[in-house]
């Protein structure tokens, strides 16, 4: 018979190294109006899991869902921006 013996040790053993990096942090504040974007379509949604969509609800999930989409323009284009040195001609 094989005893299994628990690894916390091992997994928890480097738990102080592995906080997020202040660039990860950073990425994570960059792409917060993307997710948060996101949650507000989720919620639009999760509303009408239940019943059938008002036209009201109906409403709400399309302005929920062009918010997300211009926000994650917003995000490609700053990428965008950043990655080019010196501007584009």
């Amino acid at each position: 018979m094989n005893h299994i013996v628990t690894v916390q040790d091992a997994v928890t053993a480097f738990a102080d190294f592995m906080e997020p990096t202040n660039a990860e942090l950073d990425a994570i504040e960059q792409e917060m109006p993307v997710i948060l974007a996101d949650v507000d379509l989720l919620d639009a949604h999760i509303v009408t899991l239940d019943r059938t969509p008002t036209e009201l609800d109906v409403r709400r999930i399309r302005r929920a869902r062009r918010r997300a989409l211009a926000a994650r323009v917003a995000l490609v284009n700053r990428a965008a921006g950043t990655s080019l040195p010196g501007g584009a001609a």
